[in-house]
């Protein structure tokens, strides 16, 4: 399908339209092309219809007074009054029943174009970069996100069903009246009409501010309310629900006052257009009831006028309501536009090949990295990771260790130098092809709200329930999922909370076996564990990195004892390398860490043992003083 860009910014109704165009006549859907086609003939029908309907009113009630003229185009039998009161309803149902039918087409149509522009908006929003995820908000993404797909569809909808047709029935009104009874009549209702629009498009101009305030202050309670309830146990934790509650209800303060000025000030635009086009009907009807007085029309014009009047300000309400939804629309979609015109930060090179994993080596070639250009966090980076083989990076804090992690994947692109696979640079190759061949356990694993079978297939979602099963059990979790009263049809909760840390980074393991990557990545995968469980966990990285090239980004040093090479990083340097023994050796950066490391450890222990052995005493008390 042909895309474009929409771009609020154009301020024009028919520009958003055109760029709309490529989804309400959507390329390679025959089906959908032939129902806008039939929509729109049985909108013309339905307008001439309309038309018609005042016609019976003013020729049933000249029967009924006996003083109208004869009806030529009628047959004889349907100039009785009980007929034409019969046909007068039965064209109004006639009419009704054709815009019904038009509607029921297009419906498919605009839903199309909704689903297509939202499915366009979410593969936008995963192809944007990390950085821009990590400076927006959740939740007020997807408050944008869902009011944009309800303004496209206020959009299409009712500029194509209703703009339309209206358009078409204030010229068939116009000719009617110019035929039947004057130019003067035209000119009321020109002007009328003209009146009717100016002020609509002024009130809903001046109404737009006031809805822009009430989508901020609705985002902004909405993005509290989400970033509340997803750390609901850090609020626990500082028994701060008062203070989020306050936060919460001052933006929803915000809204109580935007939302009650936009209902205010549309009671406001409502009445003013009531009393334009009630002067506008009133003039009207004195000019016919002084012609009914003066014998040049009938009482059947009269009501004829009346009804035609009455049936224009229908749709003429219906336009001020089309003009206020459309801005209203375009306001809404507006960030969503914004989202979409955001350009991607990593984006594939034209003919981008895939990458051809042989082996499996990595290679990092004076590689120079900065998120921010005045803060550079890689500063000449070079080293390799040997096919099958496993290198250690550690270092303090802010020393850039999972900057490689994140460069590797490629959600940043790096200043200068090359990272490699294979001898091909990264920069080279398609993302999907770079991602498919590297496997991924990070510190803090996050899992979709879904079962466990789900997130363990995420990995590979054609994999069998054998596979599952089969990783499961490398990954040490299967004997704790078959003890679950569902087993592997149980539910994780939001972020994987119903699992503690140790289950989730199995979990993670799992599906990362279960893709089965030439090269893992492990990003400090157990410095969030417990000591126990760390070992439980590392026998299981063992087993997965086994045959293959692994990059392990550390904390704990215990965990990289065994790597063919540590590589230390200080300042977005390396400051030392080589293995565990010739770095100890060497007593510098990495030997100190280790010393406090080795330190806190026993410290550690020696207050777990103190522990032990206090409630070793105390049941030794109990047990003496029941004696």
């Amino acid at each position: 399908m042909a895309t474009k860009t929409v771009s609020a910014d154009s301020g024009s109704l028919f520009r958003t339209l055109f760029n709309l165009w490529p989804y309400m006549w959507p390329t390679g859907r025959a089906d959908l092309k032939a129902r806008v086609i039939w929509a729109t003939v049985f909108l013309v029908v339905a307008k001439f219809v309309l038309i018609g309907v005042p016609y019976f009113f003013k020729w049933a009630t000249d029967s009924l007074s006996r003083d109208g003229a004869a009806v030529p185009l009628l047959p004889a039998f349907l100039l009785a009054p009980v007929m034409l009161v019969v046909a007068y309803n039965v064209v109004r149902i006639l009419q009704l029943g054709l815009n019904q039918l038009r509607d029921s087409l297009f419906a498919r149509v605009g839903q199309h174009a909704v689903r297509q522009l939202a499915y366009r908006t979410f593969v936008h929003m995963h192809d944007l970069s990390l950085r821009f995820h990590l400076e927006r908000r959740t939740g007020g993404l997807s408050r944008i996100i869902e009011r944009g797909t309800k303004g496209i569809e206020t959009i299409v909808r009712f500029t194509i069903l209703n703009t339309a047709p209206t358009i078409l029935e204030f010229a068939l009104t116009a000719v009617v009246f110019a035929v039947a009874y004057g130019w003067i009549y035209v000119v009321v209702v020109a002007v009328t009409v003209w009146l009717y629009t100016w002020f609509t498009v002024w009130a809903s101009d001046w109404r737009i501010t006031i809805r822009r305030e009430m989508n901020d202050s609705d985002t902004d309670a909405n993005t509290k309310a989400i970033d509340s309830l997803l750390n609901y146990e850090t609020v626990k934790y500082f028994n701060n629900e008062a203070m989020e509650a306050r936060r919460f209800d001052k933006s929803m303060a915000r809204y109580e006052v935007a939302a009650t000025q936009t209902w205010t000030s549309l009671g406001w635009l409502n009445f003013g257009q009531g009393v334009i086009f009630g002067a506008g009907m009133t003039v009207a009807m004195v000019m016919s009831a002084l012609e009914v007085q003066a014998g040049t029309q009938t009482i059947g014009d009269f009501v004829f006028i009346n009804a035609l009047l009455m049936q224009l300000s229908m749709p003429l309400n219906f336009i001020g309501f089309i003009y206020r939804e459309i801005r209203q629309g375009l306001t809404d979609i507006e960030k969503m536009f914004e989202l979409l015109d955001v350009p991607a930060e990593v984006v594939d090179r034209p003919g981008a090949r895939s990458l051809a994993a042989t082996s499996g080596a990595v290679e990092f070639r004076d590689v120079h990295f900065a998120y921010d250009p005045n803060r550079p966090i890689l500063k000449g980076v070079s080293f390799s990771v040997p096919a099958g083989k496993t290198v250690a990076i550690v270092g303090p804090s802010g020393a850039g260790k999972s900057t490689i992690s994140r460069l590797l994947f490629r959600f940043y692109d790096i200043q200068s130098g090359a990272i490699l696979i294979d001898g091909q640079d990264i920069r080279d190759v398609s993302q999907d092809s770079l991602r498919a061949v590297i496997g991924m356990v990070p510190q803090d694993t996050v899992l979709f709200n879904d079962t466990i079978a789900y997130n363990i297939r995420y990995g590979r979602p054609d994999a069998s329930e054998d596979d599952v099963r089969r990783a499961a059990e490398l990954a040490q979790i299967a004997g704790f999922i078959d003890k679950l009263p569902e087993g592997y049809q149980s539910m994780v909760g939001e972020r994987g909370l119903k699992l503690s840390g140790g289950e989730k980074q199995r979990v993670a393991i799992a599906r990362t076996i279960l893709k089965a990557p030439p090269i893992l990545m492990l990003d400090e995968a157990t410095s969030a564990l417990d000591t126990q469980t760390e070992q439980e966990i590392q026998a299981a990285l063992d087993t997965v990195s086994r045959g293959r090239t692994t990059l392990v980004i550390a904390h704990r040093l215990s965990t990289v004892i065994s790597a063919d090479e540590i590589i230390v990083l200080r300042d977005g340097r390396i400051a030392e390398r080589g293995t565990h023994q010739s770095l100890l050796a060497a007593r510098g950066l990495y030997a100190s860490m280790w010393d406090r490391q080795r330190e806190a450890t026993e410290a550690e222990e020696r207050l777990r043992v103190a522990r032990e052995a206090d409630e070793l005493g105390v049941v030794v008390r109990r047990r003496t003083s029941e004696v």
